[in-house]
């Protein structure tokens, strides 16, 4: 299986698919300055208890309180808290984790005003991102996460990951953390860690440790509240989790990006350094890719697959409901029970890639067709665990139900991504009527003539919908050889999928997007006094 990443790097946001056999299986979006990601620490204050909850909230800067339950504190509280107090009362000097002395852990059983008062000070780390209404969930079981291990302060264990399966090879990771650990930290070993060198581990450790510290001595002179610690690059912490040996090749469209990811890639795998490529050319880098295609066919209500059947995905606050439908099948089978199956099986592909892809978690019910004979659902529940297993989100599957439902459960750690494929008007703006589109062609003209002639901008690329596209570049005397000859040959016309039929975008030669919707439309007259003008003060010049 041929496995890609192409990161497409905009002003706004960072946007990694993965492709697999050139087939979309995974979609993430970034914003570029993004607040409250998971991972990232802020020193907050309690703002209120809630015994009733047994959780507190917590006041981190956030539009809503962000909630911290009894649970979420971790066992080593009284110890992260002693280590706190010293912290804050002596700001000129960062307390040794290694020669503090460690405190009995908490009762599980404890509630949250025993360890807890309004106004208390904590530094916290972000599990759950705001999600609908809600504000983000926090924890103060505090873990900074490289590449091979996750270091956790107040803590003296070792654990390995359950994905390495060498006896032997867990008991070398275990004799090699505990030599370079330093006290007072807990460390856990993650699978890429597997037959690596003690330099690497080592290197790694050490950065780790240093973030922890550079994190503490912001805190002693921060007031809440205030982001304490957050990743260096989104795209790198992103390709961190998902970065895969068995990668062919890492598309990016900008240069600092690659720059980042090259030198990550190479930190951690050196003999695939060369796989990060530069994509420079005009087309758009999803498009090149066909991905824009894909989003447009993959996301929305409803969603087609093989021999014309569909589901329909519905999303609510509390749960996703999926309805698996036969639709007009070109192939469907004289027998209705086998029918069935068939299609109940190529949905469970398609419902094991639209997880992935939208990122869904919570409890998603599936409807899936009925069938009558007990070994074709255990068939389907077998396949639907099988064609999960690639999932790295953790997830639980029951069996179908009496009902024909099957209940999965998925890791929630961020907001469902939901991208509408419905696109709006451009020119009415959904109001339902439009100025004549034959004239569009006119208006691209005078935009034209605004960038070249009054904001003096003589090199950009401006890009439309590929029906736009080829009708002003065709024939030999074309529109597009026109505009060239008349304005300077410093611009492109592109066709861009992600467009809408009668839309258009700029982008000059640094990449900066130039904004033409907050400028009124100039009419046809307009530019034909601007023309005159012009005329007028080549004339005088002249004489």
């Amino acid at each position: 299986m041929k496995s890609e990443l192409v990161v497409d790097v905009q002003q706004k946001e960072i946007s990694i698919a993965l492709l697999e056999d050139s087939r979309l299986v995974s979609l993430q979006k970034e914003s570029r300055n993004i607040a409250y990601a998971v991972g990232d620490l802020y020193l907050a204050k309690v703002k209120k208890i809630m015994p009733g909850l047994n959780a507190a909230f917590l006041d981190v800067g956030y539009e809503k309180d962000a909630f911290l339950h009894y649970l979420d504190l971790g066992p080593q509280f009284s110890s992260y808290t002693s280590f706190l107090q010293e912290a804050m009362a002596d700001k000129k000097k960062i307390p040794n984790i290694s020669k503090f002395k460690l405190e009995p852990d908490i009762p599980k059983q404890g509630t949250i005003q025993n360890v807890l008062q309004p106004g208390q000070q904590l530094l916290v780390q972000i599990a759950k991102e705001p999600i609908s209404s809600k504000g983000p969930r926090l924890t103060t079981e505090l873990s900074f996460t490289g590449r091979f291990m996750v270091l956790m302060p107040f803590g003296d264990k070792i654990s390995i990951s359950q994905k390495i399966k060498s006896t032997e090879e867990k008991i070398r990771l275990r004799q090699l953390i505990g030599s370079i650990k330093p006290k007072g930290f807990s460390v856990i070993v993650r699978t890429s860690a597997e037959n690596k060198r003690v330099a690497e581990l080592n290197n790694e450790m050490r950065t780790l440790v240093k973030c922890w510290e550079e994190s503490i001595a912001k805190m002693q002179r921060s007031q809440p509240p205030m982001l304490i610690y957050e990743e260096d690059s989104r795209a790198v912490s992103v390709i961190r989790d998902i970065f895969s040996p068995n990668f062919e090749n890492i598309y990016v469209n900008e240069a600092e990006t690659f720059s980042q990811i090259q030198n990550y890639v190479a930190l951690i795998a050196p003999e695939n350094k060369d796989i990060v490529k530069l994509y420079d050319k005009d087309v758009p880098i999803f498009d090149h890719f066909n991905i824009t295609r894909q989003i447009k066919s993959s996301f929305g209500k409803t969603v087609s697959f093989k021999s014309g059947a569909y589901i329909i995905i519905e999303h609510t606050e509390a749960l996703h409901v999926i309805d698996v439908n036969s639709g007009n099948r070109s192939k469907a089978s004289p027998d209705q029970e086998s029918n069935a199956l068939d299609v109940n099986l190529k949905a469970a592909d398609e419902i094991a890639r639209q997880l992935r892809l939208r990122d869904m978690g919570g409890i998603i019910v599936i409807d899936f067709i009925d069938m009558n004979k007990v070994e074709h659902r255990q068939t389907l529940y077998d396949h639907m665990r099988e064609v999960m297993a690639n999932d790295r989100a953790r997830h639980n599957i029951l069996p179908l139900s009496k009902f024909g439902l099957m209940q999965i459960t998925r890791q929630r750690v961020r907001p469902v991504l939901d991208i509408t494929t419905s696109e709006t008007c451009p020119s009415c703006f959904g109001k339902g009527e439009i100025q004549p589109s034959l004239l569009f062609t006119d208006k691209l003209g005078e935009k034209l003539d605004y960038l070249v002639n009054i904001l003096q901008v003589k090199k950009f690329n401006m890009y439309v919908h590929p029906y736009v596209e080829a009708y002003i570049k065709k024939g030999m005397f074309s529109l597009y050889g026109k505009w060239r000859r008349r304005f300077g040959r410093g611009f492109k016309v592109i066709a861009d999928e992600s467009l809408a039929y009668l839309q258009y975008r700029v982008v000059d030669d640094a990449g900066k997007e130039i904004d033409l919707k907050e400028e009124s439309d100039f009419s046809s007259n307009q530019s034909k006094t601007h023309a005159r003008q012009k005329n007028r003060e080549k004339e005088e010049k002249d004489s």
